[in-house]
């Protein structure tokens, strides 16, 4: 097992950055507590993300978008603060200084936004925060796991990860697929020669 994967380290709350990396949004409040909202493309994404938030001490209930896509909130909380002062400048959303990548938290990433492409795998980024999506390409370098921008000609806007080995240490830091997540998870990437 990897240092970094999923499993090496019990939940924590900074594991919750992970669903920032891709369609989340955090919200403050008079700085004093912030709320995570995750809209996604399916429901079943939406029961697995609430749960992976409450084996973190985080509930979030389930709903519905604006435009009626399923999504999770949380409550206005204290302790998601320090993600709030880490991932917002005034209203936007910016990567936060010195970010690193965890498995804990591409596990919530792939979880919200991750799915075989047509060459690798796609971890979408949040097409609202565009200056976002090199620096998170640049945290799967500095992991060792070499990843590239796509755009919306390649499936994206998201971040790539081509090749058997790659996909395969991907898919070593994020764990094993909850239930229902095996058709989106890496093994069912097209492996590809690496780009």
């Amino acid at each position: 097992m990897s240092l970094f994967s999923a499993e090496a380290s019990g939940p924590d709350i900074a594991d919750l950055c992970g669903v920032l990396c891709g369609q989340g949004q955090v919200t403050g409040f008079a700085r004093t507590a912030a709320r995570l909202t995750v809209e996604v493309d399916e429901v079943w994404r939406a029961r697995v993300l609430a749960a992976e938030f409450g084996r973190r001490g985080v509930a979030a209930e389930l709903g519905r978008s604006e435009a009626g896509a399923p999504s999770i909130r949380t409550a206005f909380r204290s302790d998601l603060i320090g993600l709030a002062n880490a991932w917002l400048r005034g209203r936007e959303k910016t990567l936060p200084t010195r970010f690193r990548l965890t498995g804990a938290a591409l596990r919530l990433w792939a979880l919200a936004a991750g799915r075989p492409g047509v060459q690798g795998y796609l971890l979408a980024v949040d097409e609202r925060a565009p200056e976002t999506h090199e620096p998170l390409a640049e945290a799967f370098r500095q992991l060792g796991l070499p990843a590239h921008l796509v755009g919306p000609k390649g499936g994206g806007p998201a971040v790539r990860v081509t090749g058997r080995r790659r996909l395969a240490t991907l898919a070593e830091l994020i764990g094993m697929p909850p239930p229902g997540a095996e058709p989106v998870w890496p093994q069912h990437a097209p492996a590809r020669q690496a780009v």
